[in-house]
C-alpha cells in the first residue's frame, strides 16, 4: 500500500469514527430525553438505530486490520490506529447503554413516576457532555481537553451514589414505587457507564496524542 493510499485509508477511518461517535452521541441524548419527556416513539427509535452503531462498528474493525495487516504503520500512526480501535469499542458499548436507558424508559413510561427529576438529569448532562468533550478532544487532538472529562468521572459517581440512596430510601417508605425506582437506579448505572467510556475515549485520545498510556495511573500522576 503506497503512502498517499495509506493516507487516505486514514483519513477515512477517522471518519467513519467520527460519523460513529455521532451515533452514540445521539442515541444517549435521545434515550434520556425520552425517560424525562416521557416519549416513548423516541425510546422506539433510539432501539431502532441501535443496528446502524453496531454495523458500523463492524465496519470500523475492519477497517483497522486491513491497515495492520496490509502497512506496518510506526509511531503516530500507529497510535491513531490503535486509539481508533478501542475508542470504536467504547463507542459501541455507549450505544448499548442509550439502548438499556431506552428501554427502561419504556418500562418506567407505564408507571407513575417517583418523584421530580432532579439529580438524574443533572448526572445525564454531565455525562453526555464528558462523551462530548471526548470526542472534541478526539478530533482536535487536545489533551487538555481530554484530562478535563477524567476530572469529572468522580462527579459523576458521586451523583450515581446520591440518586441510589435516596432511591432507595423511596422503595422503602413506599412499596408501590419499588418497580420505578429500580428502573431509575439502573438507568443511573448506564449513565455511570457511559460517564466510564467517555474517560476511556479520553484516555486513548491522550495515548494518541501525547503516546503516554495513563490507564492504570493514580489521578495525580496524569
Amino acid at each position: 500500500m503506497e503512502r498517499r493510499h495509506f493516507e487516505l485509508e486514514l483519513e477515512e477511518l477517522k471518519q467513519r469514527l467520527l460519523w460513529m461517535a455521532g451515533l452514540a452521541e445521539k442515541a444517549v441524548h435521545e434515550a434520556v430525553q425520552a425517560l424525562f419527556e416521557k416519549k416513548e416513539d423516541l425510546a422506539r427509535k433510539v432501539l431502532e438505530e441501535e443496528t446502524a452503531i453496531n454495523d458500523m462498528q463492524l465496519e470500523i474493525d475492519d477497517r483497522v486490520l486491513r491497515l495492520l495487516a496490509l502497512q506496518q504503520p510506526m509511531a503516530v500512526d500507529l497510535r491513531f490506529i490503535l486509539s481508533a480501535s478501542r475508542i470504536n469499542n467504547d463507542l459501541e458499548r455507549i450505544g448499548d447503554q442509550a439502548v438499556n436507558i431506552a428501554q427502561a424508559a419504556l418500562r418506567i413510561l407505564r408507571h407513575p413516576q417517583v418523584k421530580p427529576y432532579v439529580d438524574l438529569p443533572r448526572m445525564s448532562a454531565l455525562a453526555e457532555g464528558m462523551v462530548r468533550d471526548s470526542l472534541n478532544a478526539l478530533v482536535q487532538r487536545d489533551a487538555e481537553l481530554a484530562r478535563s472529562v477524567l476530572v469529572r468521572d468522580d462527579e459523576v459517581d458521586r451523583l450515581r451514589d446520591q440518586i441510589f440512596r435516596e432511591l432507595l430510601t423511596y422503595m422503602m417508605e413506599n412499596s408501590a414505587v419499588i418497580f420505578s425506582a429500580f428502573e431509575l437506579i439502573l438507568v443511573a448505572k448506564n449513565l455511570e457507564r457511559i460517564g466510564d467510556h467517555a474517560t476511556n475515549i479520553a484516555e486513548d485520545v491522550i495515548y494518541m496524542v501525547a503516546g503516554r498510556d495513563i490507564r492504570h495511573l493514580a489521578p495525580d500522576r496524569r
